[in-house]
């Protein structure tokens, strides 16, 4: 197993029980008195479940399993799947902070959240670049 994948999965596992810890923070809400900051996490707990679980742990498969590309390339362009790693973590990571700050406070928290969602579209189009080439024929 390429090395990506196994960083790629394993971060997955880790989002994988901080959306689980949200959710359970979420259920706490109507029985705590929690900090507005917490009871804002309800698009955090989508993402990283979507994006943080899900989506890492199918492009780590991905690029682990899908078809090689070429002798030289067995499976594209190694930084490019190195930078849709970073570029996803720091978006995923900016939009975990950025998007119950911008709820609660609003103000620059804004900017930062559309940076978080630029860097997670372009980990999306980098990941399909990168991708495409290898789904072709048998």
């Amino acid at each position: 197993m390429p090395t990506l994948t196994r960083v790629f999965v394993k971060t997955s596992l880790v989002y994988l029980l901080a959306g689980l810890l949200a959710g359970v923070i979420l259920a706490l809400r109507g029985l705590l008195n929690l900090p507005p900051l917490l009871t804002a996490l309800s698009p955090v707990y989508f993402h990283l479940l979507m994006l943080g679980w899900i989506a890492q742990l199918i492009f780590g498969v991905v690029y682990w399993m899908f078809p090689k590309y070429t002798k030289e390339e067995p499976r594209g362009k190694e930084w490019l799947a190195w930078t849709v790693y970073g570029l996803l973590n720091a978006g995923l990571l900016l939009r975990t902070v950025a998007e119950p700050a911008h709820a609660v406070y609003g103000g620059l928290w804004g900017p930062a959240l559309a940076l978080a969602a630029l860097l997670q579209w372009l980990a999306g189009i980098g990941f399909v670049l990168n991708t495409w080439p290898r789904v072709k024929e048998r």
